[in-house]
């Protein structure tokens, strides 16, 4: 992979592996969220999806994750106008509205940790799904989150 690639590739330019190495490993995409029906806030709960590994932050069926949960939203350039409910420190969004990535994104540290001990990603703040009814949801929405 070319080295700093997001730096002078667009989106649009990047190859599968380059694009899916820009995902920081944070699983933020991976909350329950909330949508207001007038006026488009999206809320994000502590609740993880049941794919979710709370300890690696990461996807238990990352390959089959788009067939075992029906909401789960498969992040490329065709939705890229879809980009503003995914958080602020999200590469994706980072890159679209033309920010340099953060220091403790992994492509720039040089560590998938980085994430985790910047205190972006979800570890050790969430619950599984399986443990609250979705008419609770309301009640577990968060504001770290900076959107």
């Amino acid at each position: 992979m070319d080295v700093d690639y997001w730096k002078h590739k667009t989106l649009e330019q990047m190859n599968q592996q380059e694009w899916e190495a820009l995902c920081d490993g944070c699983a933020l995409c991976c909350l329950q969220k909330l949508q207001d029906d007038e006026t488009d806030e999206v809320f994000y709960t502590c609740i993880a999806c049941e794919q979710l590994d709370l300890l690696s932050g990461k996807c238990k069926n990352y390959q089959q994750r788009l067939k075992l949960v029906n909401d789960c939203v498969k992040i490329t350039l065709d939705n890229v106008e879809e980009f503003r409910w995914l958080p602020h420190s999200c590469a994706y969004r980072t890159l679209a509205e033309g920010r340099p990535l953060q220091p403790w994104h992994p492509l720039v540290s040089g560590s998938d940790e980085s994430v985790h001990e910047a205190g972006i990603s979800v570890r050790g703040k969430v619950i599984p799904q399986h443990q609250v009814p979705p008419e609770e949801w309301e009640d577990y929405i968060i504001n770290w989150v900076q959107m």
